[in-house]
């Protein structure tokens, strides 16, 4: 009676091990550079930028009538957070604490004065105007004051970013400092001091032409 002789499993060749090896090895080393895991890593390979953008083209010319009469400059920390539901935040999650400055211009749109906001009387010696109220223009953020203080983010996440086009893009939180400076630029007294600089500036102007009496008013 013979018993038969179970065949062993064949061996990986040596090529197949070498390759094998090389895939793990480049894969390791690319997620540690995109990932920020091994320290010093980056450093190994220097980058050139090159700036290949075209000229600029002008689309519009747009006239402004508008006097910029006050200008703040806001600062606001952001704390933004985004959970996932039924996983841990070192699983998937980020948050990040993002330092936004921008400034808020206050202006005063002389274009909307009308013939009958303006008076002068006859020898020229007395002026009225009724101006409309300051306004408020956009926030601007400055990218050169802004800057991110940490970024959190999960397992998750990271591994999002190798197939990202942007990782680490700080759109969320750079609409949210952009939102909140505008907020603060509301509760402040920016309009208040353009309309005080405007009326100023208008009598400065209309006295250095000869009149002696100047009223500045504002209203819609």
């Amino acid at each position: 009676m013979t018993t038969p002789v179970k065949r062993l499993p064949g061996r990986m060749p040596g090529w197949a091990k070498v390759l094998t090896a090389l895939v793990v090895l480049l894969v390791v080393f690319f997620a540690g550079l995109r990932l920020s895991v091994i320290p010093g890593l980056k450093d190994l390979f220097g980058t050139e930028t090159q700036d290949r953008s075209g000229p600029a083209l002008l689309k519009s010319i747009q006239d402004i009538s508008r006097y910029d009469a006050a200008s703040g400059n806001f600062q606001v920390v952001v704390d933004l957070e985004k959970d996932a539901k039924l996983l841990p935040d070192a699983i998937r999650g980020t948050r990040t604490l993002y330092v936004g400055a921008g400034t808020v211009d206050a202006y005063v749109d002389l274009g909307k004065v009308g013939e009958n906001d303006v008076r002068v009387n006859a020898d020229r010696t007395s002026a009225t105007l009724r101006l409309p109220h300051a306004q408020l223009g956009k926030p601007a953020l400055d990218p050169d004051r802004s800057y991110a203080v940490s970024k959190q983010r999960g397992l998750f996440d990271r591994l999002g970013d190798l197939f990202s086009d942007n990782p680490n893009g700080e759109q969320a939180v750079q609409k949210l400092a952009v939102r909140h400076i505008g907020d603060a630029a509301k509760e402040s007294e920016l309009t208040a001091r353009a309309e005080s600089n405007t009326t100023g500036m208008l009598e400065g102007l209309l006295r250095s032409l000869g009149f002696k009496e100047v009223r500045v008013s504002y209203g819609s």
